[in-house]
Order: C-alpha cells, then structure tokens, then sequence
C-alpha cells in the first residue's frame, strides 16, 4: 500500500462549528479506545527512566485539544512522574480554553528558545509532513528539548484501513469520516519512518510497535 497524502478536513476547520466539536470529540475517542493515551504514556516512561527524572516539562505540538499529553499526565502522575505540559497548535481554534498553557505556533519554526522543554512529543501529528518537512519538524523539537523527541503516529497497512473503515459507526463527523482514512493513507511505516529520522541530529532513535497499529518513537537528544 503506497503513502496517498490527502489533505484533513479538521486541520483547517473545514467544517461547521459543531462539526468541528464533534471531530476533535472522535479524535479523543480513537486515542482513549485504540491505544494512542497508552503509546504515549510508554514513551514517556522511557523517557523518565531514561533521563533519570521524576518531573518532565513537555511541550506538545500539532497538539489539538492536548486530550493525550493531559491524560498521559494524569496516568504517570500515579506512578510518580510529573508532567508539565504545554500545548501548541497552528490555530487557536482546536486549543482548550482552559488552564492549561497555550501556544499558537509553526511546529517549522517553534517560538522557543534551545532546551526550553525537557521532552517535545507530538500524537497523530508526523503523518501530515512529507520526509524533508518531518526532518525540519524533529530538528525543531529536538532544538528546544532537553532529553528526547516523542512521535506517536499511526502504521500505515490495508489491514488498519480496512478497520478503520469498519470503525465509521463509532464516528459522530462527517469530518472523521474522511480523516480517518486519510490519516491512514498518508501515514509512515517504521521502516520508513527509520529512513526520513536518519539525516536527523539525534543520538540515538528507537522506533517501537504498539497496539492497533501505533508507532512509537523516541528521537534521543
């Protein structure tokens, strides 16, 4: 199955108010349901450990409504670990009106000074560049973390799209219904995903399988 790039309805509010709500509403529902919460939350364990921390400040970029971060924080949070997160996206519209700190910002060209966070992750996020653009995107992450860079994306096969297919029933947008496969479509294999990493200025990358087609990836700093 060859990488197809579609361009997402919800990355530019393509959409009514409400539909939108209901988007990123189903957004929510895929990571908690199908194992993208949980890829993260491993992720940032190794990190922890790793780094030898009990406390990480993280910025989340691409981040939406931030909903994996935030629960991930909540998750690690009963296992010792503090996360401070921070969230940025391109628009302010799919930000959360909340306490939680905001940034509206080009993952290009992120509006942080070097080392400013101790880890940059991103979920759902990395499928939506082309391989140059994705190594602009982890050099970025790389130049304001500290420790490492966190990639939470989906693995593109047949088999995943013809289950996500299976899954528009659980979709409430019409937004969702073309998203999903496109997401899909247009995602990186590991295989591939190790290709684009290897021109970027890491120590070290680890790139790991995870339930129901999730990939994980820790681009060492």
């Amino acid at each position: 199955m060859r990488r197809c790039v579609t361009a997402e309805l919800l990355d530019d509010d393509l959409g009514t108010p409400a539909e939108v709500a209901d988007s990123l509403r189903d957004l929510r529902h895929i990571n908690q349901w199908f194992g993208g919460t949980r890829t993260t939350i491993a992720l940032l364990r190794q990190v922890a450990k790793r780094c030898k921390r009990r406390k990480l400040s993280l910025l989340e970029i691409g981040a939406g409504e931030g909903e994996v971060p935030l629960a991930a924080g909540k998750s690690l949070a009963k296992r010792g670990i503090s996360v401070k997160v921070t969230l940025l996206d391109r628009r302010w519209t799919h930000l959360p009106h909340n306490e939680v700190s905001s940034v509206a910002g080009d993952a290009l060209c992120l509006p942080f000074r070097d080392n400013s966070f101790d880890v940059v992750s991103s979920s759902l996020f990395a499928h939506h560049f082309e391989p140059e653009a994705l190594r602009t995107v982890c050099s970025e992450a790389l130049r304001v973390s500290s420790c490492a860079v966190v990639i939470n994306d989906l693995i593109r096969s047949r088999l995943h799209l013809l289950l996500v297919y299976l899954g528009f029933p659980l979709f409430r947008s019409r937004l969702t219904w073309h998203d999903a496969p496109a997401s899909v479509r247009a995602a990186y294999t590991p295989e591939e995903m190790s290709s684009v990493l290897t021109e970027v200025p890491s120590q070290h990358v680890d790139i790991s399988r995870y339930f129901l087609y999730r990939m994980g990836i820790i681009v060492w700093k």
